[in-house]
């Protein structure tokens, strides 16, 4: 009888418990929850990939710098703020529709016949080199000439023995060129022996002094060798096909040997693995602080050695000069400390990572350290690569130096501290390649505000960053004629203020794109990228 009263009870709790677990299960599924596919998920470095030491202990460092107390958290969603934070840092500026124009004027005729041989001897660096090569193009389709691969230079500063082929794809050079300008790969030999008209050609010199001074030598030699190569076409003023012209030899003809642009590729594989990055070239190496005179932050050791340099060199022509009067005047490279308040001024977040498109850096981790600070993950090909990597590039400087220009004209953000040769060669192909953003520090302002730092009247925060932001409002790399010569300036000086045609190609090679139906055919550059071309 007891156990017929206990029944209902044990069925009535089996029911309720059956009821919450119904109720549970429900509200378990009507719970919304976003689960992250893995491939969306940001990639971090695999110790496996890169089996250089160095890196590994470099990528295992903290990376705020000392003075904050800990990183920032991530955040599982970007809100509206953090959008435009990050299009504020890494956006391109708008290209307004200019897009590369580079196929000749339906005047333009294939190469003429070639009335003599003309050889060449370049001058300087890679990007020096570079720019005199597609000038000595240029002049051999003005003169007639049958161009001979350049001769590179290898008495310079850096004394790399690379011949063209070492650098650059030779065959490709010949064959792009083909239409234009004939190219060969040696002097004939039965033209080795004859009387060669060695002339140092005139600096920013037009059609004119081509076509008459110059031609004129045919009627008495068949070969004309080209003492120096650099800075010897006008920037301004020449036939739209010649300029074109210019920019084809830049931009498709030079492209670099095959096994410089299989580890420059691999070099911004790398660099991509952390994200978006800066390429920094970093002018603050011993050669150019020797060379400009330039020594802020410097001992009195230091700057001695740079001055014995200076002064033992017969080629550079300034001996004396005021280091403070320079740097006041932003002649001067920024130092690694004054490029990390730069940086953070900017906006740029500790993480950010950044390689370092230059050679060794003078004063090494004496000079670097407050850069460091800030940034810690601060990399460069000798980081990113193994020694085995980088064996057949060692001790040759021009080939070093064209693994730093492809990393820069593939980067996010380029950033240089100096205008030289490759600062001006690398934006002047960032704005070809879609005007990618490039920003050009102003020294001239930057320098009062580093001193008004360091004299304690005014402070880092959000005021600097406002200063330094509307300094640089035009100078993020969007499009913009090519400036002319100073006011007021004569003679070579004149030319001289213009700004290189190697560093703005609008518009000579650039076309604004004037309605969406407009044809465009493919053209491939000559480092890593595809670019649109008019036709």
């Amino acid at each position: 009888m007891q156990r017929r009263k206990w029944i209902p009870l044990v069925l009535l709790r089996k029911l309720l418990t059956c009821a919450i677990c119904s109720i549970a299960f429900v509200a378990l599924f009507s719970v919304h929850v976003h689960v992250v596919p893995s491939s969306k998920e940001p990639k971090f470095y695999d110790p496996h990939k890169f089996p250089t030491p160095n890196v590994q202990q470099k990528l295992t460092e903290e990376l705020v710098p000392p003075h904050l107390s800990k990183a920032p958290l991530p955040t599982p969603k970007l809100n509206k703020t953090a959008i435009s934070d990050f299009e504020k840092l890494w956006k391109r500026p708008s290209n307004r529709d200019f897009v590369p124009c580079l196929k000749p004027t339906p005047d333009y005729t294939t190469s003429m016949e070639s009335r003599g041989y003309l050889l060449v001897h370049t001058n300087g660096g890679l990007n020096q080199m570079r720019a005199g090569i597609c000038d000595m193009v240029a002049i051999a389709r003005i003169i007639n000439a049958t161009l001979v691969i350049p001769e590179l230079d290898k008495r310079s500063f850096w004394q790399d023995p690379s011949n063209f082929s070492d650098i650059f794809d030779e065959d490709h050079f010949i064959n792009t060129l083909a239409n234009d300008v004939k190219v060969i790969k040696k002097l004939p030999k039965e033209l080795a022996s004859v009387t060669r008209a060695i002339k140092h050609f005139r600096s920013w010199s037009g059609m004119k002094y081509y076509e008459n001074e110059i031609a004129s030598l045919w009627d008495d030699y068949q070969v004309i060798r080209a003492a120096k190569s650099d800075a010897r076409l006008a920037n301004n003023n020449l036939p739209p096909d010649i300029q074109r012209l210019r920019c084809r030899v830049c931009y498709e003809a030079l492209r670099f040997s095959p096994q410089i642009e299989k580890m420059g590729k691999l070099l911004v594989e790398r660099m991509r693995s952390f994200g978006p990055y800066i390429a920094l070239h970093l002018r603050y190496e011993k050669d150019m602080l020797a060379f400009s005179g330039c020594t802020h932050d410097l001992s009195s050791g230091e700057a001695d050695e740079l001055r014995k340099i200076r002064e033992s060199n017969s080629n550079w022509k300034e001996k004396v000069i005021d280091p403070r009067e320079k740097r006041l005047k932003g002649l001067c490279p920024l130092t690694p400390t004054e490029v990390g308040v730069f940086l953070t001024a900017f906006g740029y977040p500790s993480k950010t990572p950044i390689y370092i498109a230059a050679g060794k850096i003078y004063g090494g981790e004496k000079h670097m350290a407050q850069l460091l600070s800030r940034y810690p993950l601060i990399m460069s090909k000798e980081k990113l690569a193994s020694v085995e990597e980088l064996e057949p590039f060692i001790n040759h400087a021009s080939q070093m130096a064209a693994l730093d220009y492809i990393v820069s004209v593939e980067s996010d953000v380029f950033i240089p501290s100096y205008s030289g040769n490759m600062a001006r060669a690398v934006e002047g192909h960032r704005r070809f390649l879609g005007h990618r953003r490039t920003i050009s520090p102003d020294r001239h302002a930057l320098v009062r505000l580093f001193d008004k730092l360091e004299q304690g009247t005014i402070r880092e925060g959000k005021s600097l960053s406002i200063r330094v932001a509307d300094l640089h409002k035009k100078r993020l790399g969007s499009p913009r004629k090519r400036k002319g010569p100073t006011s007021g300036t004569r003679g070579t000086y004149r030319f001289r203020s213009e700004e290189a045609f190697y560093v703005n190609p609008l518009p000579d090679c650039l076309c604004r794109r004037k309605s969406p139906n407009l044809n465009v055919s493919l053209v491939t550059s000559p480092n890593l990228n595809v670019s649109l071309v008019t036709t």
